[in-house]
């Protein structure tokens, strides 16, 4: 008795679709804050203040330290010393701001 057999070819090898000649890696990292943004300038915490931006573009330097109160509202430190000379309070909860900690 003669089996039915269907010739079948080897399977194809499979072609290199694509191949990765260069990689790179890129992050990203923030606060843990709910309110990104500084309310006084209205600039990124991570990006420079606008009394930082002129000497940012200048220089590539762009360190702008951001300050928490111990309400944990965040702000450029260079917005609030300029907001404290008028008013010693927080710009959002009207609360008596003092410094919890500084920080880039």
């Amino acid at each position: 008795m003669e089996e039915d057999r269907m010739d079948i070819d080897d399977a194809p090898k499979s072609k290199q679709k694509f191949e990765v000649k260069k990689w790179t890696a890129v992050a990203f990292w923030s606060w843990d804050i709910q309110i990104e943004n500084c309310a006084i300038c209205r600039n990124h915490l991570m990006e420079p203040c606008i009394e930082c931006q002129p000497n940012s573009i200048a220089n590539g330097n762009d360190e702008c330290i951001a300050a928490w109160g111990n309400c944990n509202h965040a702000f450029h430190l260079h917005c609030i010393k300029r907001w404290l000379k008028t008013r010693n309070a927080c710009p959002l909860d009207n609360t008596e701001w003092t410094y919890q900690k500084f920080g880039k």
